[in-house]
């Protein structure tokens, strides 16, 4: 990459401005989700098929230096029906300097901490983008300052977060969402500060043999938000409410030939929620997912490869937690043809011990062409008890099916 460099002086100021060959990658995608039962508030206007297109793009830049480098990666999506699924988001625009001993990165970036397949516990750096899917995949980009020290003992990351992102959620005509629909337009805070809030993080990581080993630390604004009964002209809506909270967490994996060992666990300190009184209390939890992942390696003789992938999903609040599993189990397939075409898929069921609920998931992806990619998932909800959280969206069974052009 060439970046040209010109000096201007105006009176007392100086102004740099610089001519760059710009590296742009990234995709346009088209979506179907189709929805195969009725809606269960057919009165809000909900459908059963959905179409959008989005787009998310990257440009890089490393300002003609070995250590400096510039990363913009802009998201917008256009939903058929959905007003607040269309919506557009800055999910990464930072500078990053890599100095002798350390690392600074500036601005707006995405941080991923976590290990294991069907929820990721110590992952509380980034907002998630819940109009996206309902796996919580999906990140917002996060303001923040992060500075990375590499020693012999271990890779430590500090973080400050001077800015904090809200949850979006779906529109009334949206599907799968929260029934009363979630008002984004009345959240709440803890803290006085709301939204300008800032927030601590600190993170250890290190290999230890075959050994994968990290502890975090937070503090500020929880990216999980408890929800009040509210009202909008007349109806009755959730609001938003975000606490304050303080988490430890530990995040290990263990390689030993074929098999994958994988273990996260928090302990949080915040604010929830009381059942019996409808009142803010103060809450300190444990919560744990841990399993592990066995490949069997060239099946039937061939190079695919097929993995099975188990875990446990413990909360000790049990029905009171406000997460979605608090004694459940994780079963699963991974297949990955190692073709040329890059095909894979993973099937996942989620089997809650306590009510006999069932989660089921399906994900698979294809290339066609050089620049083009076709994937579908499947989502589905069995068996969902009366009083669980996602009797809303029991209806809400869809398959989804993506043609991606890169470039």
């Amino acid at each position: 990459m060439n970046c040209k460099f010109k000096t201007i002086n105006i009176l007392t100021f100086t102004l740099i401005s610089f001519q760059c060959m710009a590296e742009w990658s990234g995709d346009i995608t088209f979506q179907n989700r189709y929805f195969i039962n009725d809606p269960l508030a057919q009165n809000l206007e909900q459908h059963n098929n959905y179409l959008s297109v989005y787009s998310e793009v990257e440009y890089y830049s490393n300002l003609n230096s070995d250590n400096k480098s510039i990363t913009f990666t802009p998201f917008i999506r256009l939903d058929q029906y959905d007003n607040e699924r269309s919506h557009g988001d800055i999910r990464e625009l930072f500078y990053e300097q890599v100095f002798e001993s350390w690392e600074l990165r500036l601005g707006i970036s995405k941080v991923y901490w976590g290990v294991t397949e069907s929820q990721h516990l110590v992952d509380v750096i980034n907002q998630t983008d819940n109009v996206e899917n309902t796996d919580g995949e999906d990140k917002l980009g996060q303001p923040m300052i992060k500075a990375s020290f590499e020693k012999d003992w271990g890779l430590v990351d500090l973080f400050i977060l001077p800015y904090f992102r809200e949850r979006t959620f779906q529109g009334p005509e949206g599907r799968p969402r929260a029934f009363p629909v979630v008002d984004t337009r009345q959240s709440s805070y803890e803290s006085s500060d709301e939204e300008q809030h800032i927030d601590y993080a600190l993170r250890w990581f290190q290999y230890i043999g075959d050994l994968e080993l990290g502890l975090s630390y937070f503090y500020g604004t929880s990216r999980e938000p408890l929800f009040l009964l509210g009202n909008r002209n007349n109806i009755q809506v959730l609001t938003p409410y975000y606490p304050q909270m303080q988490q430890a967490s530990i995040d290990a994996q263990l390689t030993t030939e074929e098999w994958l060992w994988k273990f996260e666990a928090i302990i949080r300190d915040w604010q929830n929620i009381d059942t019996n009184t409808a009142q803010l209390v103060d809450e300190n939890f444990f919560a744990m997912t841990g399993g592990f992942e066995y490949t069997f390696v060239g099946i039937y003789e061939s190079s695919s490869d097929l993995g099975l992938v188990m875990e446990y999903l413990y909360d000790d609040r049990g029905i009171d937690a406000t997460a979605l599993f608090q004694n459940d189990i994780m079963a699963g397939l991974r297949l990955a043809v190692n073709d040329a075409d890059s095909s894979e898929a993973l099937l996942g069921i989620i089997y809650d011990l306590d009510n006999q609920e069932r989660l089921i998931s399906l994900e698979a992806s294809k290339r066609f062409a050089e620049n083009l990619t076709g994937s579908l998932e499947i989502r589905g909800f069995n068996n969902i008890h009366r009083l669980s959280r996602l009797k809303s969206i029991e209806e809400d069974d869809f398959i989804q099916i993506d043609i991606a052009y890169y470039f």
